[in-house]
């Protein structure tokens, strides 16, 4: 097998892999219901150019309809490339809309020097696509978080927060308008590089602005890489405790009745994480 094919494969093998996450998450936390309408949320980077590619050939084999729309946010950072989103989405024929709106002047001027920007930032990006996705109509807001950012979450939570709280796959928007969804919640952010490489999206850096990524986060991130090469399968199974919470065996008097046990504690702990999922089941597919 020649380079080019071996090229090949490879990328069908982590499309094939991307989509089945995605298909498996979606059905999971019921995140597409027939009549969506779905904004987007694209930033240039990869996990957003891949999480709209997956989402764009899932709906090719859908058994629901629902719209999707491909949005930015222009925040006039000094630098910014404002061709490369449009002329990408039109050579793939997606619909989509800049919002310019300048939060960059406002985050310099109110944040003093040498302090970080990035809680400002998003706070700012946020409200300016709930406002959008309300003045649109669009109920559904889709954001490319991965399981890796799922995890490091986790772990910056407990560590500097003192709570066992992650990032959900599907919640309500802080103005409680619209549901946020993130449909790469199942799938590894090396998988998602791998895949943005082999598809030379053109990415724009997340830095224009000068401010440096979060430090706890970055350690977080060292830590889960480190762990995943020493201890192959640790990190998944790390993933896979945050959807099989045993309340009883914790200390959160709260989520669980520890003064009366009246219930067998198996009934109590299932009654806290059961649900029914609804189905989507074109996007059910067997491991490969």
């Amino acid at each position: 097998m020649n380079s080019v094919d071996k090229t090949r494969t490879r990328f069908n093998k982590l499309q094939k892999r991307l989509r089945r996450e995605m298909g498996q998450a979606i059905a999971d936390y019921n995140m597409v219901e027939d009549g969506d309408r779905i904004m987007v949320c694209l930033s240039g980077g990869k996990d957003s150019y891949t999480m709209l590619d997956i989402l764009i050939n899932l709906r090719n084999s859908a058994p629901v309809d629902f719209e999707l729309l491909a949005v930015n946010l222009d925040q006039k950072q000094p630098g910014f490339p404002e061709h490369i989103l449009p002329e990408y989405l039109q050579s793939i024929d997606v619909p989509y809309h800049v919002i310019e709106q300048d939060t960059y002047s406002v985050v310099t001027r109110v944040v003093p020097e040498g302090k970080t920007t990035c809680g400002l930032c998003s706070r700012m990006r946020r409200g300016a696509l709930y406002a959008y996705a309300e003045e649109h109509g669009f109920n559904k807001i889709a954001l490319g978080h991965h399981r890796d950012d799922i995890i490091e979450t986790f772990f910056l939570n407990m560590f500097h927060g003192g709570q066992l709280k992650a990032m959900p796959a599907k919640l309500k928007s802080d103005n409680g308008k619209h549901i946020v969804i993130r449909p790469l919640s199942y799938s590894r952010e090396k998988d998602i590089a791998e895949f943005a490489g082999l598809k030379a999206y053109p990415i724009i850096p997340c830095n224009l602005c000068g401010s440096q990524e979060n430090l706890q986060r970055v350690q977080m991130k060292n830590m889960l890489k480190q762990w995943d090469k020493e201890f192959p399968g640790r990190v998944e199974s790390i993933f896979n405790s945050l959807k099989n919470i045993k309340p009883s065996q914790l200390l959160d008097r709260q989520m669980f009745d520890f003064e009366n046990l009246t219930q067998a504690v198996e009934a109590q702990d299932e009654k806290v994480t059961q649900y029914q999922p609804i189905i989507f089941p074109a996007m059910q597919t067997n491991k490969q």
